[in-house]
């Protein structure tokens, strides 16, 4: 089990260096807008700019300016500074935006796993009955309505400001709240919204999941050993089937804390990291862009080493694949 963790931690170092090279490659060559003219503004003489860029050492050559980077970021994890937000770190605004991110991305899994697993097994079990095929007609729809417009239809419906009944709070509410229990009521809709597409998907994959466990010889070897149907579904059926769920779930909470909570965070207002993505694209921001997609990526990178030591935990034959 160690060589293997060593294994893993060893190629996730690799890959986070590849990924730093290839984001720093991306926003330094294909960029079209000059950041030294983005610092300096419109007005800015041509002597003016130069000095810009020779302050910021964007004259240096490519691999130069990557080793500083590189530096900056294993040292002291500097990932530069926002143009628009008065040379502010780019990693002090992520800091800033990330407990929002994490308080929304963590209610709408404890959601989605709630609904999600237990339809899921409930469909598998009552397969082609009336209620699998309501179920399913219901997730396929959630799955193919895009999120923003989920958020819209929830708001239009149930926020106290716009809504046609006024249930829960609306637009910008998590801005306003004082304490924990407020801006846990401000984000009972983003989390329903965020968590309504997710559910779905996890439903239909545990169901699939579960059909195909509760056809295996071993089931049926505890069905004719008098084992009650009760705990052949959660003992034997139910552990084999989410075992594949740990890495769907590893990968949908790093990539929602990477920022593809943006629709949600857009919609609601909520100050994140997608909400802060978003607003650096408009502005053309982009050393806040980098770091905030670089952090990104460290993210991913790391839930997937944590999916594959609980995967080896949870089935051993994966060390020795």
């Amino acid at each position: 089990m160690l060589r293997y963790i060593t294994r893993r931690l060893l190629w996730s170092v690799a890959l986070l260096l590849i990924v730093t090279a290839v984001v720093f490659v991306i926003f330094n060559v294909l960029p079209s807008a000059d950041p030294a003219q983005l610092r300096a503004g419109r007005g800015a003489s041509v002597d003016q700019i130069e000095a810009i860029r020779h302050s910021l050492g964007l004259d240096d050559p490519m691999h130069v300016r990557f080793l500083r980077y590189l530096e900056g970021v294993v040292t002291e994890f500097d990932l530069g500074t926002s143009i628009f937000q008065n040379n502010e770190p780019v990693r002090d605004i992520i800091f800033d935006r990330l407990p929002a991110t994490i308080f929304l991305v963590s209610g709408a899994v404890v959601l989605w796993l709630g609904i999600g697993i237990p339809v899921g097994v409930i469909s598998a079990i009552k397969r082609r009955s009336l209620l699998d095929r309501s179920t399913m007609i219901v997730t396929l729809t959630l799955i193919s309505a895009p999120v923003f417009w989920l958020g819209l239809v929830a708001l239009y419906l149930f926020a106290q400001d716009v809504g046609l009944i006024h249930i829960f709070p609306g637009i910008g509410a998590y801005n306003e709240a004082n304490s924990f229990w407020e801006r846990a009521w401000a984000m009972v809709l983003p989390w329903i919204v965020l968590a309504s597409a997710t559910a779905a998907i996890y439903a239909r994959y545990v169901r699939s999941e579960m059909i195909e466990v509760m056809g295996e010889d071993y089931i049926r070897t505890a069905r004719a050993k008098g084992v009650p149907e009760r705990l052949v579904i959660r003992r034997h059926g139910l552990r084999s089937a989410l075992t594949p769920v740990v890495t769907l779930l590893g990968l949908d909470i790093g990539l929602l804390l990477a920022g593809n909570a943006i629709l949600t965070e857009t919609v609601f207002n909520i100050p994140g990291i997608g909400g802060e993505l978003a607003s650096a694209i408009a502005q053309s921001d982009y050393e806040l862009i980098q770091g905030i997609v670089l952090f990104g990526a460290f993210f991913i990178v790391i839930c997937s080493l944590i999916v594959d030591i609980l995967y080896a935990y949870l089935d051993p034959r994966v060390r020795y694949s």
